[in-house]
């Protein structure tokens, strides 16, 4: 996955050959997606980024059609039903005035994810709507009424999609100084910074506050040299054994991946979760999530440093499987012991929220990378504590 998965997802559904790629391609103003008279031409769901005036970058996500048969349809159709888990906004898409059983299962997967949705209705100016039902008329061929359509969209759409929440606001105050340290190693990109602490960065600026940038090995020598007591020091969590040693007890301590798992995850399930790490036994099954693909080193977080440090902790023959991206799982969800989620930094909320909702449904405990480290240096109450009520 690369940034575009910060932008809003709009997942298009709908039966075969009811006109879902046209529908795109009339969107986009251009053919991104293949049209043919061929039921079931899309296979797996196909994404293209574009810009919608009013509510800026999304992603379309075109998906194979619902009522997809065989062997194969099967598998197409439970790959266009894991898309609802991420994404932000649904449209269904119908014609010939036929609204059914496929149509009633979509509308309830949309409802139990309190998914945002909108019906438009592909019709010829010889086929009008006469379903009784609240749908937006579009021809996909013609693009006629292509604003109301757009329009609609903007409406449906939650703004809380494309307006991303604060990473820090509630947490710091006007004029307060934050401490962020960031370490340069090799998974560090070379001349720039990595999106965290970018956005964090940003996000202290937002509050009126002053950044103190550094790295972790000058962190105290500038606070022994200059006699600054920050209001919050946020470090890379792979640092903490290090930096939790140098910051004064009484200046609340934590890590970027530690705020985004309140920003971007479900949180309080993260606080229960991680505690069961003390609960792992030989044998278990722990699955990393990681919500981004990028190049593997030696020093890799999810993939080396993090089974290394809970073998240690643990004293335990644990089983570790890294899910990149949407790579499938190689275990049935409830055989995991533990389920260890990225920062998402990557992704939308909505979308973290998607990817552990099989292992929350199955009562599997989760935690975040942040969060886990904290966890095996000893500090876990100390680091989650800045964010708590």
């Amino acid at each position: 996955m690369k940034g575009q998965d910060l932008k809003p997802h709009i997942g298009i559904f709908g039966r075969r050959n009811v006109g879902k790629s046209l529908f795109i391609n009339a969107l986009t103003g251009s053919d991104v997606a293949i049209v043919s008279e061929m039921a079931g031409t899309t296979t797996d769901p196909v994404r293209k980024s574009m810009e919608i005036f009013g509510i800026g970058p999304v992603v379309l996500i075109d998906t194979a059609g619902i009522d997809d048969v065989g062997m194969l349809g099967e598998k197409r159709t439970a790959k266009t039903l894991e898309v609802i888990k991420q994404i932000d906004c649904a449209i269904l898409l119908i014609s010939n005035n036929i609204f059914g059983e496929f149509e009633e299962a979509l509308m309830k997967r949309f409802n139990e994810w309190n998914l945002p949705s909108l019906i438009v209705y592909n019709k010829s100016d010889e086929e009008p709507l006469k379903l009784p039902m609240n749908a937006v008329e579009f021809s996909a061929l013609t693009r006629k009424n292509l604003d109301g359509v757009l329009d609609a969209l903007k409406k449906t759409i939650p703004a809380t999609a494309y307006h991303q929440p604060s990473l820090l606001k509630g947490i710091i105050r006007r004029g307060d100084v934050v401490m962020l340290i960031t370490p340069i190693d090799s998974e560090a990109p070379d001349g720039r910074m990595i999106l965290p602490q970018v956005m964090a960065i940003r996000d202290v600026l937002d509050q009126d506050a002053v950044n103190i940038v550094i790295k972790e090995t000058e962190a105290a020598e500038f606070l022994h040299s200059t006699g600054i007591k920050p209001a919050l020091v946020l470090t890379d969590s792979q640092a903490f054994g290090f930096v939790s040693k140098i910051i004064p007890l009484e200046v609340p301590l934590s890590s970027f991946s530690v705020a985004f798992a309140r920003m971007r995850g479900p949180f309080d399930d993260y606080l229960r979760g991680t505690q069961h790490i003390a609960e792992l036994k030989d044998g278990d099954k722990v699955l990393m999530l990681e919500s981004c693909t990028h190049q593997v080193s030696c020093e890799d977080i999810g993939r080396h440093k993090l089974p290394k440090w809970l073998t240690a902790f643990t004293q335990k023959k644990l089983e570790f499987e890294i899910a990149a991206g949407l790579t499938e799982m190689k275990y049935p969800i409830r055989e995991y012991a533990l389920v260890i989620q990225c920062g998402g930094c990557m992704i939308t909320r909505r979308q973290v929220l998607g990817r552990l909702s099989d292992a929350l449904k199955a009562g599997v405990p989760v935690s975040n990378y942040g969060m886990t480290i904290a966890y095996l240096n000893g500090i876990f109450d100390r680091a989650v504590s800045p964010f708590l009520p």
